[in-house]
């Protein structure tokens, strides 16, 4: 297994490429989903401003990029390199990142995501996140929703918020 690890600064230039090709799983779904319709990558600037971002391989083969939304930890990317998939490195990143997430004080943690695809929904569920229904979600987490209908996301396929408890409320 490959040492998970806080990105350096020197790697963000890497990740915008790393994320593209991840993307490239999506069309060897059952479904595929038109993986060329997705928003475009972020750029070396948007993981340089990331709240936390953190690494697998020298260079890099998986990332996780945590923000902040609604004063919780959220979950906004997670990437694997296709030659690099189902070798337990997305979830040896979410794991990393809730643990993360939890010592920097943080009880829970959100995330975005395809209700149907299998290393989505389910692959976040079999990770310790619920759904959260429309009506319950926080106005942040409602703005990126509402974002990812108008860019076009929800019309791939269907999209839910998750969310996973990092700690008991004290």
């Amino acid at each position: 297994m490959l040492e998970v690890r806080p990105a350096a600064l020197s790697e963000f230039s890497l990740l915008p490429a790393l994320e593209a090709e991840a993307d490239e799983v999506y069309a060897t779904v059952e479904n595929p989903l038109p993986y060329g319709d997705f928003p475009p990558p972020a750029t070396a600037a948007d993981y340089a401003a990331a709240f936390h971002i953190m690494v697998a391989g020298r260079p890099p083969v998986a990332f996780v990029r945590l923000e902040i939304v609604d004063g919780r930890a959220h979950l906004e990317q997670l990437a694997v390199a296709p030659d690099h998939g189902r070798q337990g490195l997305g979830r040896a990143l979410v794991t990393a990142a809730k643990a993360w997430a939890q010592e920097a004080g943080f009880h829970e943690m959100t995330l975005c995501t395809f209700a149907e695809v299998p290393f989505n929904a389910p692959f976040y569920a079999s990770c310790g996140f619920v759904e959260v229904p429309d009506g319950l979600l926080t106005p942040e987490l409602a703005a990126i929703r509402r974002a990812e209908v108008a860019a076009g996301l929800d019309a791939l396929g269907r999209r839910i918020a998750m969310r996973a408890i990092l700690a008991p409320r004290e």
